[in-house]
């Protein structure tokens, strides 16, 4: 978010000074060594903790884990990844090298770029990991690189995002194929639309759809932002879009859904027609958790929409990093992707490239329900990369400035 970097200034005096206060890097052991120790130890699992979907699969991974590794997984529910960025930060700037009260973060984009910046993450760990192999890091190149930058083994894939929409069939026929044409559905169809408020990353998701659409050249959002001159510029068409659309939105677009579930509250309540999601096969999920009608299905933009990788990593003083490390295994084996990808539990796509799976762990994704509501992978559309961090944190901030009241 856009008040990370700030955050990260004001604990430790800049992130080149917070570099200083780094201790030697801790060994890393095998995955062997790691399984040894693991048993009898406490996970501390940072993680975003506003989808109760998403909250009981990280219980179910527990439950796994623990009978497996004799591992105990404590979900500690984040509302933004930030918090526990600066946690860690904190904890080093006191001193505290190797009892972190973190272990395992779910993290990407600009959380990760600044914890890498400033040395915050042990590792490279990742290629310890024997799920790794199965990864299909060909296929799917954002499994190594995460909003530009490359993980360097820092972090581990655990799950693939691609932006879409959900939208109610019965009462919406034709969906836009692109952003010009929501702004004139919006026009016509007032209050029927809506996004959660940045820096939610549904919120800051949206921002960056539209900005590659509008701008001149998306090709300058993968580079850092040069300066504020550079910034006005290639964002001046998103503002000129968003003070066109806020007028038509719901509520007059004086208020913002908190998140992406309340936005879809919104919409399984019939006040908007469509809501934005990160996962495919959310609708389907949401279908069969009867949160949304049955009616409920999916669209993307056929020119594209953004996807990518979503990771695990852990702190450079994470008090249990071998039990970390485990679990971050499991998280991409064949049964803990399957069971994410199953509608009924998550819809979250999978990492692994199937074609190296065995016959056994390929009957599980062949078993897993696509649903009513999810589009086949050939009509997800291209995959727009993400943009550089940089324009994430002065998206949100800048937009913080001129809508939030």
């Amino acid at each position: 978010m856009s008040s990370l970097r700030s955050i990260l200034f004001a604990l430790g005096g800049g992130l080149l000074a917070t570099a200083s206060l780094a201790a030697e890097p801790r060994a890393v052991p095998t995955f062997e060594q790691a399984v040894e120790s693991a048993d009898g130890q406490t996970v501390y699992f940072n993680a975003w903790g506003g989808d109760e979907r998403i909250n009981a699969y990280i219980d179910w991974v527990g439950d796994q884990v623990s009978a497996r590794y004799g591992i105990t997984v404590q979900h500690v529910k984040l509302s933004d990844t930030a918090d526990a960025v600066a946690r860690v930060l904190a904890e080093r700037a006191a001193g505290n090298r190797s009892t972190g009260s973190i272990d395992l973060i779910w993290i990407n984009g600009e959380n990760f770029a600044a914890m890498k910046e400033a040395d915050l993450l042990f590792g490279p760990f990742v290629s310890e990991l024997p799920n790794f192999a199965l990864v299909d890091t060909e296929g799917k190149p954002t499994t190594l690189i995460d909003f530009t930058v490359p993980t360097d083994g820092l972090e581990a894939p655990w799950g693939m995002a691609k932006f879409n929409f959900i939208y109610d069939s019965a009462r919406l026929e034709t969906t836009p194929e692109n952003a010009r044409e929501l702004s004139d559905w919006a026009a016509t169809e007032p209050g029927r639309f809506t996004y959660p408020a940045p820096p939610d990353f549904m919120g800051s998701t949206f921002l960056k759809q539209l900005l590659i659409e509008l701008t001149e050249d998306a090709d300058l959002l993968q580079r850092p932002v040069q300066d504020d001159a550079q910034f006005a510029e290639v964002t001046a068409p998103l503002w000129a879009y968003l003070d066109t659309l806020h007028p038509n939105l719901w509520r007059d677009g004086r208020a913002f859904p908190t998140n992406g579930p309340a936005q879809r509250r919104l919409l399984d309540d019939g006040e908007v027609d469509i809501a934005l999601s990160f996962y495919p096969g959310e609708a389907s999920s949401l279908i069969a958790a009867g949160q949304l009608a049955e009616s409920a299905r999916t669209f993307v933009f056929p020119e594209g929409t953004i996807g990518n990788t979503h990771f695990v990593a852990i702190p450079f003083n994470a008090r249990a990093p071998e039990a970390a490390m485990v679990v971050a295994d499991f998280l991409m084996s064949p049964e803990a992707q399957a069971e994410k990808q199953n509608p009924e539990v998550w819809g979250d796509d999978t990492v692994l490239d199937l074609a190296r799976l065995s016959d056994e762990a390929r009957a599980l994704f062949d078993a897993v329900p696509l649903g009513p509501a999810t589009l086949a992978p050939e009509a997800l559309g291209p995959v727009l990369l993400e943009p550089h961090p940089t324009w994430m944190t002065a998206l949100e901030s800048d937009w913080r400035r001129r809508y939030l009241r």
